[in-house]
């Protein structure tokens, strides 16, 4: 792997990461068009990637994190609070995810093909044009339900699957759920960094310590390059969500499956 490829795979991870997209598709998309195979530093390069987009979401939330982090002793003893709350709900949520990855590891990595990608990323962008039309959007997050929080969780582990997105489909079942666009990316975001972490954690664990540093120079370019370019996505998102729909995401993501379609057809 070369630090050029470690550059543009950071840059495409960082930005498609948070933008309702799915990195997975794109990283995928990216290695079949330039027949890049990155050998035995792919998982621990996808590791330094997304430990990247952990900091940027870590920097940009950091106001939300701290009184998350504050409020910890009050959720846990049931206390009332936009913060407890909250952060009762991003708990709830991150359980669905944490069981789809124990359980279904090898199902899903078998799903990580270009024909899937394509097929998700259809599903989700008629999905994401529904929400913008059927949503009342008009909700904060901690008006959320348990109930609720559970159906977001199996939104997010849903995006395990390549071409849905996490971001994409958490952000579109809180909207389906009445939660105004910004409230909806911002819980996206914040459920997002326990997963994110759990799934680094345990794929560096897997490693070792040996395989991570037999590639460091191409890993710190990764993780710096995602890191960098998540952290403007994130900053660019919220921006845009607070006046415009999610409309131009979901026809992108029309394009990019109608591309990805023809492509395997003709290959």
């Amino acid at each position: 792997m070369t630090v050029i490829q470690a550059v543009v795979l950071g840059c495409v991870q960082g930005l498609t990461e948070f933008l309702p997209i799915s990195s997975s598709a794109h990283l995928i998309l990216i290695r079949r068009l330039f027949g890049w195979d990155l050998g035995e530093a792919e998982i621990a390069f996808d590791v330094s990637c997304h430990l990247g987009t952990l900091v940027a979401v870590l920097i940009y939330f950091r106001e939300d994190v701290a009184r998350l982090i504050v409020s910890a002793p009050a959720a846990l003893a049931g206390r009332t609070g936009e913060s407890a709350l909250v952060g009762r709900l991003i708990v709830v949520a991150t359980v669905p995810i944490a069981l789809a990855g124990w359980f279904f590891a090898d199902v899903i990595e078998h799903l990580r093909q270009p024909a899937v990608a394509a097929v998700a990323l259809a599903l989700g962008a008629l999905v994401m044009l529904a929400a913008e039309r059927v949503g009342s959007r008009s909700r904060p997050a901690e008006s959320l339900s348990v109930l609720e929080a559970v159906g977001l969780g199996v939104a997010q582990a849903a995006a395990l699957v390549p071409g849905v997105s996490r971001s994409g489909a958490v952000i579109t079942v809180a909207m389906l759920s009445g939660l105004t666009r910004e409230a909806a990316a911002r819980f996206a975001f914040l459920v997002g960094i326990p997963a994110i972490l759990a799934a680094g954690v345990r794929a560096a664990l897997a490693l070792g310590v040996g395989q991570m540093a037999e590639h460091w120079m191409v890993l710190l370019v990764g993780f710096a390059t995602s890191c960098v370019v998540g952290y403007l996505a994130v900053t660019g998102l919220m921006r845009y969500i607070a006046r415009h729909s999610l409309d131009l995401f979901a026809y992108y993501r029309l394009v990019i499956a109608v591309t990805l379609g023809v492509w395997l057809v003709g290959a």
